[in-house]
């Protein structure tokens, strides 16, 4: 009885052991306490038959012993068995129990030597004592059997390593997606943290300087639509139902920059764009603003962009330590579609991040030199 983890089940097989075990034990046990051999011999035969069919029993126990016991307990085993069948005048049947056992504890390769060696040096001794007529077909017989307990242990291996490669694969599902809503959290939250943190200081600083409460308001009043649509995008982001749009992402930046009274250069449009980098693109545009708010005292950015190609420039005090948990996320989302992000200090000062997808060049087309319509003259 083999078991849903591989290993023969442990309430049921101790009771399969010995009732297969009966039909050699039984005349085997009549045979030593009838036989006319001296006590010694028949204790000595009773100690081996018995130690070889306690080996059948308790061979469960060291399937997940070291690969070096497993071997030590097969080779004793195998021997035992040998001995019992080359000792006791009985049928050959009696080695299928150490050769079964191989199949399950033994590698494949080791398997098959083992019991081909062991059934070959029965198949002499037989031939020698002039039996092979009688019990040639018993032995014929296990060997049949064994090779069956051979591809049984092959299946048995075969289905015990689909499921650790199964479970690896969805502990590997689990990992990937735990990053997934990771990074789109951050890259969602982020931004919109950032941009409510700024709109929220803007009317505070309103109110405090000229209590213009109606300015106030209005910035109080985008923070609420700012929380409210952060909040269906987590849910969305949440759902993996969230698409990015290039161009909701240009007009939120633009909102962004201007509560944080910094000048922003930005296009209008994005129809230059190919359609299908626009989302990420997005994610990029949203990540490069997001950091310029929150670490580069920046008072101007420019944003340019074509049809594979995205740069936000800033003039702000950009350093290495910028490069954080989005950038390396945006690394990973643009190398998803076959881009390169390099950010990094720009000549003259401030902070440059650049999103490249080079477009894959189309096949080339061998020229085919058109005939007259009459064929050759």
């Amino acid at each position: 009885m083999i078991g849903h983890r591989g290993g023969p089940n442990k309430i049921g097989w101790p009771i399969f052991a010995v009732l297969f075990l009966l039909p050699f034990l039984v005349p085997v046990t009549r045979e030593l306490a009838t036989g006319g051999e001296p006590l010694w011999t028949r204790v000595l035969m009773a100690l081996l038959v018995y130690g070889y069919g306690a080996c059948y029993v308790v061979f469960p126990t060291v399937f997940r012993k070291p690969r070096q016991v497993k071997l030590t307990f097969g080779a004793v085993m195998l021997a035992l068995g040998l001995l019992a069948t080359l000792l006791v005048d009985t049928s050959p049947y009696i080695l299928l129990y150490a050769t079964a056992t191989l199949a399950f504890l033994f590698p494949a390769g080791w398997a098959a030597i083992l019991d081909t060696l062991a059934l070959g040096a029965v198949a002499v001794v037989l031939l020698a004592d002039g039996r092979i007529q009688t019990d040639g077909g018993d032995l014929i017989s296990v060997g049949a059997i064994t090779l069956a307990m051979f591809f049984m242990a092959n299946l048995v291996r075969a289905v015990r390593r689909l499921e650790l490669a199964n479970q690896e694969i969805a502990t590997l599902a689990v990992a990937n997606e735990r990053q997934r809503v990771a990074r789109d959290l951050h890259d969602l939250l982020g931004h919109s943290l950032t941009t409510i943190t700024v709109k929220a200081g803007l009317a505070r600083r309103v109110l405090e300087s000229s209590g213009d409460v109606g300015r106030a308001v209005e910035e109080i009043r985008e923070v609420e639509g700012l929380t409210r649509s952060a909040l269906s995008d987590v849910r969305l982001t949440v759902s993996e139902y969230r698409e990015v749009s290039l161009a909701a992402e240009l007009a939120g930046a633009r909102a962004a920059l201007r509560a944080a009274e910094i000048e922003a250069d930005l296009p209008y449009a994005v129809d230059n764009v190919l359609p299908q980098l626009q989302s990420t693109f997005g994610y990029v545009l949203r990540e490069a603003v997001t950091n310029v708010l929150r670490h580069s005292g920046a008072e101007r950015v420019g944003v340019r962009f074509g049809r594979d190609w995205l740069e936000v420039a800033d003039d702000g005090a950009g350093a290495e330590a910028a490069q954080g948990n989005g950038l390396r996320g945006l690394t990973e989302r643009v190398g998803g579609v076959g881009g390169t992000l390099h950010s990094g200090p720009r000549p003259g000062g401030g902070w440059v991040v650049r999103a490249e997808v080079p477009e894959a060049e189309p096949p080339a087309v061998q020229a085919v030199r058109a005939e007259p319509a009459g064929g050759l003259a």
